[in-house]
């Protein structure tokens, strides 16, 4: 018999968030990449919420575009609402969040992948990896064909061996009804990857037509959108956007719940997989919160040519029927019509402390993993993986040096750091607390952050990273003019003070003092500053805030320099600790098992103490 055989330079498994990322990064490359799909219309599919980012998940979408990734640039093209979220905190929190059209995001990301120059869609189920020793070769489908290539990344999502339950139903199917990958986690298995059962759920889908909005708060997008990709021009994106509603589960809702526990397989035993635990299901939430009388639920639109709605907070395992009747003590859902039953998603994935910080298999040279596959959770986290997992697939394979983010400088190096040096046993979820230093990781600095990280590899084009050059030329310039202007305590000055509620001044000062008043800001003194140049929003935007947090800044900074300090003593990969006499058996164990790539990495392990950091640094000064 006779098989298809073909060689390409990477192969992506699967095309969800992750996957796109990573081929795009690769074809972009200008290597000859083909991604793998269980069916191609669910490429970039948003199988459960409808939207983009979110507080630290907007942050993430920064980054990757700042990368020159394409998850920004899709949703700016596709969004029905934006928001940004924690205005009324600082901007270190500050994270943007919009409402997607699922059908017109995920047909405009294939749109994007079909029209990318070195890249080939491939609707075909892989089952197995092939390699040579510890070397990967190839991949092989279940039709027989095998595609050879030099470096692959996986990304399956949540389809490896999975399963959907409500009540005693069980379909073994990925979300949505569609194909099970059942066949790679065995070949994956027999090449020594350890591999792991979590779990996800997804709420109803509710008939729009059957909804009451008067009983719910109406929750309007921003006045003014403001873009997630740094190329969007701002003004072409101001449009008319759909409302979104709050309501509230009440005690009505918990006694249906709490009296059908034993009905979900949750509780009855039937799922083995660990959950999320901060985006529970609603029966996890009725139990861990019984002192709770409600929950926020909010409704939100799946598209503009749809009336499906998604209930967002109340995602269930529990039985059709008690769907129903829970759904429907709902202020609003009453009458409600469900047209999709919620579910819980059984599947499995990796665990990723069996992957370096470029995202690569230890015991697989070329062989990387991106996404929820490597036991995160989110679209957003999934894109992050899979462009740095597509980035080093790249680079090794063109011969250059990886990419490796550290938790200074971005969320993204937060969130494969916290993957591959903690012990996760849960779904991995981004939050603006993981970050150590997220006065300096805000969403609005990441281009300045991370383009030039963009440029280095070459997805960053040489208009766009001179433009970023340009933009931290004026934001130092124009800082520092400002500390030079002095504002006299005229009537002029004295009568704004008064009318924007400020303190007048005894004497003159800075313009640079006035801004750091927390009622002005730096265009809002427009009127008192006779020099002022005309700067892009986004200039003007990092002096206000470079200005504001000064003291905060630079406290952050002395707290990196120590930081990278440790990242910058490397030890050696493939290590053998136990030649190390003085370190305790545990670290021993723990430093063999993580092979951290810094004394920094080594001393986020759980189970290596500073006694063992300092054994660490005196047999590197002796090397």
């Amino acid at each position: 018999m006779k098989y298809v055989e073909e060689t390409y330079d990477v192969c992506i498994v699967g095309a969800g968030h992750a996957g796109c990322e990573a081929a795009l990064a690769c074809a972009r490359l200008g290597l000859e990449t083909i991604i793998f799909t269980v069916s191609v219309d669910s490429i970039a599919m948003m199988p459960c919420n409808p939207n983009i980012g979110g507080s630290s998940k907007g942050h993430l979408v920064r980054e990757i575009d700042a990368l020159g990734g394409e998850m920004g640039v899709n949703i700016d093209k596709t969004f029905i609402q934006s928001k940004m979220l924690n205005k009324s905190k600082g901007p270190a929190v500050h994270s943007l969040r919009a409402q997607a059209d699922k059908a017109d995001y995920s047909r405009e990301m294939r749109m994007t992948l079909e029209n990318q120059e070195h890249l080939t869609i491939r609707q075909a189920e892989v089952s197995e990896i092939i390699t040579d020793g510890d070397r990967l070769t190839g991949v092989k489908t279940v039709s027989g064909a095998i595609y050879h290539c030099k470096a692959a990344v996986l990304c399956t999502g949540v389809y490896l061996k999975s399963r959907c339950l409500y009540g005693d139903v069980v379909t073994h199917t990925g979300p949505n009804g569609l194909q099970a990958a059942n066949h790679l986690t065995d070949s994956l298995i027999e090449h020594g990857i350890e591999v792991r059962r979590f779990k996800t759920g997804t709420p109803a889908r509710i008939d729009k037509n059957s909804i009451d909005f008067s009983k719910m708060e109406a929750q309007l997008g921003d006045e003014r959108i403001v873009p997630f990709s740094f190329t969007t021009d701002p003004d072409s994106i101001q449009k008319e956007q759909v409302k979104c509603y709050l309501t509230y589960t009440n005690e009505e809702t918990h006694d249906i719940i709490r009296a059908n526990l034993d009905r979900s397989p949750l509780y009855s035993g039937v799922i083995d997989g660990v959950g999320p635990r901060y985006c529970p299901s609603i029966e996890d939430k009725v139990v861990r919160f019984a002192d709770k009388k409600r929950h926020q639920l909010f409704v939100e639109p799946e598209g503009l040519h749809t009336n499906e709605m998604y209930i967002s907070g109340m995602s269930s395992s529990l039985p059709e029927d008690v769907q129903y009747e829970m759904y429907r003590t709902v202020p609003g859902l009453e009458n409600c019509k469900i047209v999709r039953n919620a579910y819980a998603i059984e599947y499995d994935c990796f665990d990723p402390n069996q992957l370096y910080a470029t995202l690569e298999f230890k015991k697989i040279h070329g062989l990387f993993s991106g996404g929820q596959s490597n036991g995160s959770s989110g679209y957003e986290e999934a894109a992050a993986q899979g462009i740095i997992a597509g980035i080093n697939a790249a680079m090794q394979v063109l011969g250059k040096e990886p990419l490796i983010l550290d938790r200074s400088e971005s969320y993204i190096g937060v969130l494969i750091d916290d993957l591959v040096t903690k012990e996760n046993f849960e779904p991995y979820r981004m939050m603006t607390s993981r970050a150590e230093y997220r006065l300096l990781l805000r969403q609005d600095n990441a281009d300045l952050r991370l383009t030039r990280y963009g440029y280095r590899v070459g997805l960053i084009s040489q208009e766009r990273y001179d433009w970023v050059c340009l933009k931290e030329k004026l934001i130092t310039e124009e800082i520092e003019r400002v500390s030079h202007i002095i504002i006299g305590a005229n009537e002029k000055t004295q009568n704004f003070l008064k009318e924007h509620d400020s303190v007048p001044l005894n004497t003159g000062t800075t313009l640079v003092e006035l801004i750091r008043r927390p009622e002005l800001n730096y265009d809002l003194l427009a009127p008192l500053d006779e020099e002022r140049p005309n700067l892009h929003p986004q200039v003007r935007e990092q002096v206000n805030i470079l200005i504001k947090y000064e003291g905060y800044i630079h406290r952050q900074m002395k707290q990196v320099e120590e930081f990278k300090r440790l990242e910058n003593k490397k030890l050696p990969l493939n290590f053998d600790y136990d030649q190390i006499q003085n370190l305790r058996i545990e670290a021993r164990q723990k430093l063999n098992k993580f092979q951290p790539i810094s004394i920094g990495q080594a001393s986020r392990i759980s189970g290596v103490s500073p006694a063992d950091i300092s054994v660490l640094l005196v047999y590197l000064e002796r090397r």
